[in-house]
């Protein structure tokens, strides 16, 4: 059953009125924020900060806004496919969504999702395992008893801490909330509670599922997810992050954003109309302005935006340590350890417009919104240690998105489309691990048409009419993708490796994990902040709720 969420018939209200007050947007290059990069966090940014009475300029230097959410007609005219970026759980269940979701539905943002199978991994061998919006389901078809018992404890135990590992996941570590939300899970579950949650922190995907599993469904399911927080099923955090991609999953299912994720741009764009924010799209930020150890502004394409109270940049660290910020304004050290950042495996899409749905051998895929082919922790381990070695995996993990689906005004009458989605690929290729394309030359036109085919065939095993439905292809490679996004660094579409040591604590780096910078008024944000990647929003909304709070302080 698809279930539509669209917006309600009562205009929303903004800073306490009945109406959504428009302000008179002036053209003067000056605000009381500059906003660097339109990305989640950008936007979200953005638009609580003018819901609380900033003035705000964004500053973008792709001539559209979004970063990586956009939806075009990649293969074929009526077929819309979301260009890179398509799944709006962290969205929805996020407090971005909570701020701004209605005034967001008001301006034309509606989803798509269902309230039955919403996953599935299809192993080589054709076996499949499904994960069901009702945990209950989901367990049910676990061969062991004590399995089914193990999932539906897990997930209560989520449930339990929900509130503190959220607020974990959503808050500046580096104060006062680390030890409120800490306390929080020692109140839930005692200190063996809190050491369990350690435990799982510092835990690789697979090693926590061997302890709590006698069968691989939970492995199967869930390893191959890791992959969208850009671990392996080897890095530690897995053993933390596999149980909230479970709950995740369970509580909001997977929404796609109805005539495509395109249209969650232009929702926002209207918000930020309506709320006043100047948006400048063709711009890019050279340098990032510093007055007595303050951020005042940026220069940008010969011209000077003024920012009377903040500066948020969504970039990288090395591209703000490195490149945007004036010799001297921070210490030569943390510029040092802006250079060492380290990036992660690189990315690839594939775009299949078909003329009919799959015919797929287990017939209850036709039904999966987004299906993962994969072994789990065992064919997607060996494909990562070969993309992290620099080779092309002999046997990828793809996932398959079928958003037509949920959302049919995508493909026409019909028809269907694939989102194939490659994460264990290397930017700058060393080999082949099957010995079979040259990859001296980088990634030429040849190597992509080859690599994809090579995924096409580990699709066609499972859906042996594919070959004959392809209408057309597009792929996508990682140098695509780097320019496209400058943020995403060697093919990285997650702004950063997400190992432990650059995650939580550690992120953006090690001697400045806050979102704070040294810079006085400089805010750092984006996906290669804490809490990382995703269509969370998390760190834009961080960051403009302690804005705000601060104004609010002061006055």
């Amino acid at each position: 059953m698809v279930m539509q969420l669209t917006k309600s018939t009562t205009r929303p209200s903004l800073n306490g009125s009945s109406e959504l007050g428009l302000r008179e947007s002036t053209r003067t290059d000056e605000a009381d924020a500059v906003v660097v990069g339109s990305g989640i966090n950008g936007l979200v940014a953005a638009a609580e900060l003018a819901q609380a009475g900033w003035s705000v300029i964004i500053l973008e230097r792709n001539s559209e806004n979004g970063g990586f959410i956009a939806t075009e007609e990649r293969t074929l005219p009526g077929y819309l496919h979301d260009t890179f970026s398509s799944w709006h759980p962290l969205f929805v269940s996020g407090p971005a969504y909570a701020a701004l979701g209605e005034l967001l539905h008001w301006h034309g943002l509606e989803y798509r999702n269902t309230d039955g199978w919403v996953t599935a991994s299809v192993a080589d061998d054709g076996r499949v395992t499904l994960a069901h919006r009702d945990p209950e389901r989901t367990a049910a078809e676990f061969a062991h008893a004590e399995d089914r018992s193990a999932y539906l404890a897990m997930l209560k135990r989520l449930g339990q801490n929900i509130a503190s590992i959220g607020g974990l996941l959503g808050s500046e570590l580096r104060s006062v909330a680390l030890v409120r939300h800490m306390s929080g899970l020692v109140r839930s579950g005692g200190l063996r509670g809190i050491e369990w949650w350690l435990r799982a922190a510092v835990t690789s995907g697979r090693a926590s599922m061997r302890r709590d599993f006698r069968g691989d469904e939970v492995d199967h399911l869930y390893a191959p997810w890791l992959l969208h927080a850009g671990l392996s099923p080897d890095h530690a955090a897995g053993g933390l992050m596999m149980p909230l991609f479970a709950g995740t999953l369970h509580g909001f299912g997977l929404p796609v954003v109805a005539g495509g994720a395109g249209r969650f741009v232009a929702a926002f764009r209207s918000l930020l109309d309506s709320l006043g924010v100047r948006v400048e799209t063709g711009v890019e930020v050279d340098r990032i302005l510093v007055a007595e150890r303050r951020a005042v502004g940026v220069e940008a394409a010969g011209r000077t935006f003024r920012a009377r109270r903040a500066v948020l940049a969504s970039v990288t660290p090395s591209a703000l340590y490195g490149r945007l910020l004036p010799e001297g304004a921070v210490d030569s050290a943390l510029r040092t350890e802006a250079a060492s950042f380290r990036h992660g495996r690189a990315a690839l899409q594939i775009h299949v417009a078909l003329s009919e749905p799959l015919g797929w051998r287990n017939s209850r895929l036709a039904e999966i919104p987004l299906i993962h082919v994969s072994d789990g922790s065992a064919s997607t381990g060996i494909a990562c240690a070969e993309a992290e070695a620099g080779l092309l995996p002999r046997y990828p993990t793809v996932v398959v998105g079928q958003q037509y689906l949920l959302d049919p005004s995508r493909v026409p009458t019909g028809a269907a489309a694939l989102w194939l989605q490659l994460q264990e690929v290397p930017y700058a290729p060393r080999g082949d691990a099957a010995g079979e394309f040259d990859t001296t030359q980088g990634w030429t036109e040849a190597l992509a048409k080859g690599y994809a085919n090579r995924v096409l065939d580990r699709i066609a095993r499972h859906a042996p009419d594919l070959r004959d439905k392809i209408r057309a292809i597009d792929v996508l490679t990682p140098d695509d993708l780097r320019a496209r996004n400058p943020n995403a660094v060697s093919g990285d579409p997650y702004g950063g490796s997400a190992e432990l040591d650059q995650s939580l604590l550690w992120r953006p780096l090690a001697s400045s994990g806050r979102h704070a910078t040294p810079v006085s008024r400089l805010w750092h944000i984006g996906a290669s902040t804490h809490p990382g990647a995703g269509l969370g929003g998390g760190s834009g909304h961080l960051v403009a709720t302690t804005l705000v709070r601060r104004s609010a302080w002061r006055r």
